[in-house]
């Protein structure tokens, strides 16, 4: 089900019941691509996380490009070679969506994303196995997608002890109500995983104060008021967030929701964003192309795009 966010900030939300799907995934055999550059198989440098890659960045006047795809869509194999493509062509940080039956913040893309996903038998304890297997072979740090029902599901405490054995450094949670971040900050810090929060144009100013303070990684500012999707271009009310912001904080601001086209990410930069996040586009490449390995070319060809447009 997808929602107009016309409330304060994604933080609002009234929390979901627990119904997120355990299936047993089918196995296919993993499919090679040709990558953007030579990569080696095992990574031998232990991979930075997201303020790191951040600071990073800022130091050779760089934006961070940060690509989203959901989990198992079409299949699990093919987003391990999504990941290792995503990584190869210059992708600073990856968002990886968890699929779950009730994306609130989602537009209708992503929500056939995980509707696909989930009915090939996509589940999270799959997703963990997989990470556990390609972490090591990429060099961009992972930051995990997931709604508030998966979380409370296993318990705070074994979720976030879970999603760091299998490398992942960050975490996105739309749906959790701002009231009730406390307890996710607490044992995410407990494990080196940086939570990031996200504010909107909706969201008071006292409100976003609040959030963008206790934000680790990177700040996620919302473009625009709904679910996600490409959208034709870019309100001019970011470029005002952005700076409103920034009188705030020193922290890292990465703009995501509807950027889809390579003059988006260059005007974003230009507005002085810290990082670009694309996820609606990638996801209808890859899931809705005739084979994977058309999807998987057709991910590769759209992030160097969208690359080049930030170098």
């Amino acid at each position: 089900m997808a929602i107009a966010l016309k409330s304060a900030s994604f933080f609002q939300l009234k929390k979901p019941e627990i119904n997120f799907q355990v299936r047993v995934p089918s196995r296919k055999p993993i499919i090679s691509v040709r990558r953007c550059a030579p990569m080696a198989a095992i990574s031998t440098a232990p991979t930075v996380g997201l303020s790191e890659t951040f600071t990073r960045l800022k130091k050779d006047g760089k934006v961070a490009f940060i690509p989203y795809i959901t989990a198992g869509d079409p299949d699990l194999s093919t987003t391990v070679e999504a990941l290792k493509v995503l990584d190869s062509c210059g992708s600073d940080i990856i968002e990886l969506g968890v699929p779950y039956s009730d994306p609130l913040a989602d537009g209708p893309v992503i929500q056939a994303a995980a509707t696909r996903s989930l009915a090939k038998g996509t589940n999270f304890d799959s997703i963990i196995s997989m990470l556990k297997d390609v972490v090591p072979q990429l060099s961009s740090p992972i930051a995990l997608f997931t709604y508030y029902n998966p979380i409370l599901k296993r318990g705070t405490e074994r979720f976030m002890s879970t999603v760091r054995d299998a490398g992942v450094h960050g975490l996105v949670v739309p749906d959790v109500p701002w009231e009730e971040t406390v307890t996710l900050r607490t044992e995410a810090k407990k494990n080196g995983i940086e939570l990031v929060l996200l504010t909107t144009p909706t969201t008071p100013t006292n409100r976003m104060k609040a959030i963008v303070e206790a934000s680790e990684g990177f700040v996620y500012l919302v473009s625009s008021v709904g679910v996600t999707g490409a959208r034709a271009s870019v309100s001019d009310k970011v470029q005002s967030l952005l700076k409103e912001i920034k009188e705030e904080t020193t922290k890292p601001i990465a703009v995501g929701f509807g950027i889809s086209k390579a003059e988006h990410v260059k005007q974003l930069a230009g507005w002085g964003a810290d990082g670009v996040i694309v996820g609606s586009a990638m996801v209808k490449l890859l899931g809705e192309a005739k084979s994977p390995e058309d999807g998987l070319k057709e991910l590769e060809n759209f992030t160097k795009s969208l690359k080049s447009a930030l170098d």
